[in-house]
């Protein structure tokens, strides 16, 4: 921790920073750390992303991408990758999630994102998508529904389960994602949720909606960011809200094929609310970091949604009959012990 507590002070002496005041900014679920440095009334955002666990490249060329596009992606002011250290431009502090304490219109703030994936997704695929990016392919997508196997089960319920149940799972999921192909492609910048996107008034357009930690994006469904701005983890929105945005997109993407779209949209929902649940249960059993654990029951809820549809049939009873009802809640306390 010296080491790199003197590496990040001799980055910041190189990029003009020398002497600035530092405070803790954020952490996330991830290994990143992010602290404001403040000078002379000047402010910008350090990201702390140590490797190996992390790696800046991505985050660098997709905001490279995203700024080109016109899309408020905080400017880079210095780097160095082999450190995994970033100096960015610091965008403030209103989330959607503050913005909304703070009392600004839901509606208003979440059509700012919609009309942020509107403008992307009317781009070509080969202007939407920057260099470089992997494709959210079958096994990428797999293994993410996999988490759920991997960690609610075994580490939050106790309940050990067999390879060939686990197989079974598998094999419900390679039925259903084939289908996910006809909704098109574009850039998916995978984690479009209201913790991760910034209320920017003073801003016209898009550039009112900014955009943080995207370095994972991948070339996949227009539906997946659609949906994880509507199906957030962390919240519920107000009664009739998704629906309306919904109805907005489909307006303004007239060619656009609504069926491929929703088809697409629920068999997504279902993959990603069985990986954040796996997720948050990694979090918990392998990094002690518990405070994701209340969401569980919301994510269960969204799940169970998707699949009281005819595509996720198959789905619905194997979690029937492997995760009933009842085991379908928060982690107790004594998990912390």
């Amino acid at each position: 921790m010296a080491d790199r507590a003197a590496l990040i002070e001799a980055f910041l002496t190189a990029a003009g920073w020398a002497g600035a005041r530092r405070s803790l900014l954020a952490g996330d679920a991830s290994f990143r750390r992010y602290e404001r440095i403040e000078r002379d009334g000047e402010r910008a955002v350090l990201m702390d992303a140590p490797p190996p666990e992390e790696d800046v490249r991505p985050f660098i060329n997709i905001t490279t991408h995203l700024r080109e596009l016109e899309f408020s992606a905080p400017a880079v002011f210095a780097e160095d990758v082999e450190a995994g250290l970033l100096l960015l431009e610091d965008l403030g502090d209103g989330t959607f999630t503050q913005a909304l304490a703070a009392g600004v219109d839901e509606e208003v703030l979440y059509q700012s994102a919609v009309d942020v994936l509107v403008d992307l997704h009317r781009r070509p695929v080969v202007s939407a998508v920057p260099n470089d990016v992997e494709p959210y392919d079958e096994n990428k997508l797999l293994g993410e529904a996999a988490l759920l196997t991997e960690w609610y089960l075994p580490g939050i319920l106790g309940d050990e389960i067999s390879d060939l149940t686990k197989n079974e799972y598998l094999t419900v999921w390679r039925k259903v994602l084939p289908d996910i192909a006809a909704s098109g492609e574009t850039l998916v910048l995978r984690d479009f949720h209201a913790d991760n996107l910034m209320w920017l008034p003073d801003r016209d357009g898009v550039a009112r909606c900014g955009l943080l930690d995207y370095q994972d994006a991948v070339v996949g469904s227009p539906a997946y960011d659609l949906m994880s701005l509507l199906e957030d983890a962390r919240r519920d929105l107000m009664p009739g809200l998704a629906a309306r945005l919904l109805d907005g997109y489909f307006a303004a993407l007239p060619d656009m094929d609504p069926d491929a779209f929703k088809k697409a949209y629920v068999i997504l929902a279902a993959q990603r609310h069985c990986k954040v649940i796996g997720i948050f249960s990694r979090l918990a059993m392998r990094d002690g970091k518990y405070d994701y654990l209340v969401h569980i029951p919301r994510v269960w809820k969204m799940l169970e949604q998707a699949c009281n549809t005819p595509e996720l049939a198959a789905l619905k009873d194997w979690l029937d009959n492997h995760i009933p009802a009842d085991k379908r809640t928060s982690p107790t306390p004594n998990l912390r012990a």
